[in-house]
């Protein structure tokens, strides 16, 4: 089985691909930063787990030695994290993503999945948005994605690395540790103000159009893209589905047992964004299908949150 490296394995995301590949039966090591959570059933998903910010090359030339098949790279500041100093940004969201190339394939690295975003596409989106899409980076968050895939496709054309760009829409779902930093996604938060405050309360007038995508078919993603992913090529890892913001709080409320308010940050105009998919046929191609409707992804992070904020029967004398 494929010998795959994950960075950011103790992140939001990446929490849940390690959890997913180690039951598929990869042999994985995880790069955590800045440390290793104390989970022990998820621990022992790795054969190997390293302390390491991806910013020290050193560390980086040890872990190389042990030879991998495949990387799987996810590390990057959040958005409003990305609006920092550019120094300081580019270490983090660049600069990595050309040391492992570099350090890696110098060591047997056949190929490398690097996460990008759907937002270097900009955000007058319309139509159906395929991978071809023109790019228009209107944040430093995107500019910075779409500079490491310029360093990809760099190594996919003059290594022996087969590099693959995954640009994600919008992934929701339960992480797997309670301090990920996951809670400012906006089907996370609303679900988890519905369960603990009773109510919902929009940063918009709901018009808004998003493309939702379970965690659990980013994680099939992954490995349809680690299988069967092609060098130098992009893919959408996407629902292929829209909803505005506040069709999606309708989603939401009606998992509850009584109807919670829904608050909109001002009134809905008349003026709504043109309906546009992100188009995941070329993911497809490779056999991929999403397995969870946003119905069932919502229904399974309320029982969560339910779950969690009930506290435990009192064991009887």
């Amino acid at each position: 089985m494929m010998k795959v490296l994950l960075t950011g394995a103790n992140g939001y995301i990446g929490a849940q691909i390690g959890r997913y590949l180690s039951q598929q039966g990869y042999r994985l090591s995880g790069l955590c930063y800045p440390h290793i959570p104390d989970d022990e059933h998820w621990r022992q998903g790795f054969e190997n787990l390293f302390v390491c910010d991806v910013r020290d090359t050193d560390t980086l030339k040890k872990i190389a030695e042990r030879r991998y098949d495949a990387i799987v790279h996810l590390v990057s500041l959040d958005h409003h994290q990305s609006n920092g100093e550019p120094a300081l940004v580019t270490s983090i969201n660049v600069t990595p993503t050309w040391t492992l190339l570099d350090v890696f394939s110098r060591q047997g690295l056949k190929k490398f999945l690097y996460f990008s975003t759907i937002h270097v596409y900009g955000p007058a989106l319309s139509g159906t948005v395929t991978e071809t899409h023109p790019l228009c980076c209107a944040s430093p968050y995107a500019l910075t994605h779409y500079l490491s895939e310029t360093v990809c496709r760099y190594f996919g054309d003059h290594s022996g690395v087969a590099c693959s760009v995954a640009r994600l829409s919008n992934s929701y779902g339960a992480p797997v540790f309670p301090d990920n930093n996951c809670w400012w996604l906006v089907v996370n938060d609303l679900c988890r103000s519905m369960v603990d405050d009773g109510k919902m309360v929009l940063k918009s007038d709901g018009s808004p159009l998003r493309d939702f995508i379970h965690g659990h078919d980013v994680c099939r993603a992954v490995q349809t893209l680690l299988e069967k992913g092609a060098n130098n090529e992009v893919y959408h890892i996407s629902s292929g589905i829209t909803h505005s913001i506040l069709e999606l709080a309708e989603k939401i409320r009606a998992t509850a047992p009584q109807s919670p308010p829904v608050t909109a940050a001002a009134p809905l105009t008349d003026r709504a964004p043109a309906r546009y998919t992100i188009d995941n046929s070329k993911l497809r191609a490779l056999g991929f299908v999403p397995e969870y409707s946003l119905e069932r992804g919502i229904a399974e992070l309320c029982q969560a949150l339910r779950k969690a904020k009930t506290p435990p029967a009192s064991r009887p004398e």
